[in-house]
């Protein structure tokens, strides 16, 4: 079984993802609303939005997202109902993407060794998206 989590945007899919890989590399993948059947038919504000974007994260695990269509009906509704819940390889790598997804976001908790053992922190990135990075020291 994989994980893949998938994200929704209100058409910054692309700018968010494009954020992503500058911190966790990987090509990008952005298939926009345009190409695809009956795109065409889409108010030309919604042709460039994401159909799906998608980078890779780890061993066959990918992020996922697409844009909401308004002209549907969609509408996206920020919360922090969802966490992207990260466990690095180090303790380094941890503050790495701890600082760099966390820039111009906002800290819950920051980076420090918790109770349970491990080392942990929280924030919503720039775009709202909640992320938890767990490293557990039992692993050094």
């Amino acid at each position: 079984m994989k994980l893949n989590p998938y994200l929704n945007f209100d058409g910054n899919a692309e700018e968010a993802f494009r954020f992503y890989q500058s911190i966790f590399g990987g090509e990008l993948f952005v298939q926009r609303m345009g190409d695809a059947p009956g795109g065409e038919e889409l108010p030309e504000n919604e042709k460039q939005r994401a159909m799906h974007v998608a980078i890779p994260i780890g061993d066959g695990q990918h992020l996922m997202a697409s844009d909401c269509l308004p002209s549907a009906g969609h509408v996206l509704h920020v919360g922090n109902n969802n966490y992207i819940s990260i466990t690095p390889d180090s303790r380094e790598e941890a503050d790495r993407l701890f600082n760099g997804l966390s820039a111009d976001g906002n800290v819950e908790m920051p980076m420090e060794d918790m109770f349970w053992g491990d080392y942990f922190g929280s924030f919503a990135d720039k775009f709202g998206v909640h992320w938890m990075i767990n490293f557990p020291t039992q692993a050094q």
